[in-house]
């Protein structure tokens, strides 16, 4: 008892007692403040919920904070460094997003786009009306009207979470193409019309994948890297792994009778050290391999309105596109956006992001957000499956956003 209370005592003292951080003076962010950040980070470590994380914070263009804590490996007892690589699984959405804006901008597509426009096998859907009580049986109905696009930006199509039956093991074997996946999506029925409800659909997300090799007439990776990843310097995102970078990617725990453990092969992806070998799904929906600083040029890009979508593209994309529609979002106070979360409200605020904040977070516990309203972003990259947050993320906006001067 006497131990535990010691310990408790030093990590208290150890996060008072931390030294200011060199912080950029244009960054306007507190260094004691921010200097409190990687041992509160560590503190998670010793106690064993998470293996290892990095944290980046920028604010008025500079970097005020990036730190890396604990191993990307803990078995071969790997640290953790700035440049680990991370599967952020569903902050892979507002990057496909931004692929459909470019091509809006092109003229190659609008958000008002029926999808079977553009995907001719998603004619003829039907939505289920009603369920018998016992779930077994359900009427159908033709939808009021098709979905478009938009319903697949903002999580309103009706399209389920998926996979459908007939790609149970998709999300881990990998071993369809896109567009078998997404023929596939397109025999399902719509769980209510298009555009009356909010429901978050992976489904969906792959559609707009999808949507970007036939306008684009590239595949979806392939289009990513060229337009996104290259201009911005993002050279360490990708969704096949290369080998030369394999030993670079952080592995997955969850955590098991309160004591981390390797993930297996059932998670997203697959065993995260197969790297996905023979894989052929880029899944648009959460495939994306990345680190800290690639995401960190991605948000700048975003919320300077330079380099790859211009300013009314992004205030479009990034403004409020769910209205009323409750829930519309995985927590109170938020609403979506095209793909991206949007604080909409005083219980958004609550890790001190202002109203009009976006972001997404990922399944294995990545989190990254734009603050427009104080020039902020923010990065935290962990890699921790099987649902819960005992609370690292939340801990790391609300330090990041304390720090603001």
């Amino acid at each position: 008892m006497r131990n535990t209370t010691l310990l408790a005592f030093l990590a208290v003292w150890t996060l008072a007692a931390a030294p200011p951080a060199n912080v950029p003076a244009k960054a306007k962010m507190d260094a004691e403040r921010i200097a409190r950040i990687t041992p509160r980070l560590q503190s998670f470590v010793d106690k064993g919920t998470i293996a290892g994380a990095v944290g980046l914070a920028a604010r008025h263009g500079e970097i005020a904070y990036f730190d890396a804590v604990g191993y990307q490996d803990l078995e071969a007892k790997k640290p953790m460094r700035k440049d680990s690589i991370f599967q952020i699984m569903s902050m892979t959405k507002p990057v496909t997003a931004v692929g459909i804006m470019l091509l809006l901008e092109e003229g190659k597509l609008a958000l008002s786009d029926t999808v079977e426009k553009h995907l001719p096998e998603f004619r003829g859907q039907w939505v289920i009306e009603s369920r018998s009580a016992d779930g077994k049986s359900r009427a159908m109905k033709r939808p009021g009207r098709a979905i478009t696009i938009r319903d697949l930006l903002t999580h309103t199509s009706g399209l389920s979470y998926g996979p459908p039956e007939g790609a149970a093991e998709l999300n881990q074997k990998m071993h369809l193409t896109l567009a078998e996946a997404v023929h596939l999506y397109s025999q399902q029925s719509l769980d209510f019309e298009p555009g009356s409800r909010w429901q978050y659909s992976n489904m969906g997300i792959a559609v707009l994948g999808r949507i970007i090799e036939v306008a684009a007439d590239q595949p979806y990776e392939k289009f990513l890297e060229d337009r996104i990843f290259k201009p911005l310097g993002m050279k360490d995102s990708f969704f096949f792994p290369p080998p030369e970078k394999a030993g670079r990617i952080a592995m997955v725990y969850k955590l098991e009778n309160g004591k981390l453990k390797r993930s297996g092969g059932d998670i997203l992806g697959g065993e995260a050290a197969n790297y996905r070998q023979g894989a052929k799904y880029p899944a648009p929906e959460w495939g994306l391999y990345t680190t800290a600083a690639d995401l960190h040029a991605f948000y700048q890009a975003i919320l300077s309105g330079r380099k790859i979508l211009s300013r009314p593209t992004i205030d479009v994309m990034t403004s409020l596109h769910t209205g009323d529609i409750e829930p519309a979002g995985h927590s109170p106070g938020m609403g979506y956006g095209l793909a991206w979360t949007v604080v909409r409200d005083p219980l958004g605020t609550l890790q001190l992001q202002s109203k009009g904040s976006y972001g997404h977070g990922g399944a294995f516990g990545t989190q990254g957000w734009v603050d427009p309203a104080k020039d902020l972003i923010g990065v935290f990259m962990i890699q921790r499956s099987g649902g819960g947050d005992p609370g690292e993320s939340k801990a790391f906006m609300n330090m990041v956003g304390a720090a603001v001067e």
